[in-house]
C-alpha cells in the first residue's frame, strides 16, 4: 500500500512538472495582469475584475484606441511575421503567421470580429498592446500565431477556418491549438467545436466579447472537455452579458467539473475583453486543465 500511495505521489508530481515545464514564459507580465479582483466564485472559475477606462485606455494608451505606449510592445516580433496565401479544398485562405511555421508547440488563432481582418489581429499598437503581446508569447515559446481572414462566418468561414487547422496541424502534431473568437468570429468557434475533426484537436476556445450557442452542450468539443474560456464587459451593448453568463453557468450546471473559466470586466465594453484578457494566465490554465 505505501508503495502505491508513493508511485501516486511520483506521477501526481511529474504531472505537475510537465505542465510546468509546458506552460508559457513570461512576457511583460506585470503590464497586463488583471487589475483588482472584485469578487470571484467556482473556486475563482468566475472573477469579476475592476475595469477603468481612464486607467486601462486613457494611461495606458499614448493616442486613446488607436496606440498604446511604448513600454507595452516589443516590435522585434515583426521579424517573425509573414502574410500568406494557403490554397486548401474550401478555398483560398490568407493569412498572417508569426512564429515557427513547422513543428511548432503551441498555435493561437484569432478570429476578428465584424468587419475585421486579419490585420487586426497582428496590430501591435491597438487593443492595449495585447495583440503584441500573443504575437511575443507564441514566438518567444516555440508557438506559432495565426490571425486569417475568412469569407463569413457561416459554413464556408469555418471550413476554411478548419483547413487553415489541418494544414498547421499537420506540420506540427504535437502542437496545443487554441482559438480566439472576438465578437462575432464567436459564431465560428462554435461551428469548429461541433466539427468532430477539428474539436480532437483543440486545446482551448477563448471567446472575447463574443456570443453564446447552446448546441455547444452537444457537442464533440463539450464531450471532450476542451477548455473554454469566457471574457465579457458588464456593459457590452452588442452581446448582454447577462446571456453569456447564462450561458457559462448552464455548462457548468451540466458538468459541474468542466473546464470553463468566465472573467467579468465590470464597466468594460464590446471591445474590452480584447484589450484586458490575460494571454499568458489563460492559456497556461488551458494547458494544465484536466481533460
Amino acid at each position: 500500500m505505501r508503495f502505491c500511495v508513493t508511485m501516486l505521489a511520483c506521477l501526481a508530481s511529474f504531472a505537475v512538472g510537465q505542465a510546468r515545464a509546458e506552460a508559457l514564459k513570461p512576457f511583460k507580465d506585470e503590464l497586463f495582469a488583471y487589475p483588482a479582483i472584485l469578487s470571484s466564485e467556482n473556486g475563482g472559475a468566475y472573477i469579476v475584475v475592476d475595469y477603468s477606462e481612464a486607467r486601462d485606455i486613457n494611461q495606458r494608451d499614448q493616442v486613446p484606441e488607436r496606440r498604446v505606449r511604448g513600454n507595452y510592445v516589443s516590435t522585434g516580433v515583426r521579424k517573425l511575421q509573414k502574410d500568406l496565401s494557403l490554397e486548401t479544398g474550401a478555398g483560398t485562405v490568407k493569412h498572417v503567421a508569426v512564429g515557427s511555421t513547422d513543428g511548432a508547440r503551441f498555435i493561437t488563432i484569432y478570429l476578428h470580429g465584424q468587419g475585421g481582418s486579419r490585420k487586426q489581429g497582428v496590430d501591435d499598437f491597438t487593443f492595449g498592446g495585447n495583440f503584441n503581446r500573443i504575437k511575443n508569447l507564441m514566438a518567444a515559446n516555440g508557438g506559432l500565431y495565426l490571425s486569417p481572414d475568412f469569407t463569413d462566418f457561416g459554413e464556408k468561414g469555418a471550413a476554411e477556418i478548419a483547413a487553415l487547422i489541418d494544414h498547421y496541424a499537420a506540420k506540427s502534431p504535437g502542437a496545443k491549438i487554441f482559438v480566439a473568437c472576438g465578437s462575432m468570429g464567436g459564431m465560428l468557434c462554435w461551428q469548429l467545436a461541433a466539427n468532430g475533426d477539428v474539436a480532437g484537436r483543440l486545446s482551448g476556445l477563448l471567446l472575447l466579447g463574443s456570443l453564446w450557442d447552446d448546441t455547444f452542450l452537444s457537442s464533440a468539443a463539450f464531450k471532450a472537455k476542451v477548455p473554454v474560456f469566457f471574457g465579457q464587459g458588464s456593459r457590452d451593448p452588442v452581446f448582454p452579458i447577462a446571456s453569456q453568463e447564462a450561458f457559462y453557468r448552464s455548462i457548468v450546471a451540466k458538468s459541474g467539473n468542466y473546464p470553463a473559466r468566465f472573467v467579468r470586466f465590470e464597466t468594460g465594453t464590446h471591445g474590452t475583453p480584447i484589450r484586458m484578457t490575460d494571454w499568458r494566465e489563460t492559456l497556461n490554465w488551458m494547458i494544465s486543465a484536466p481533460r
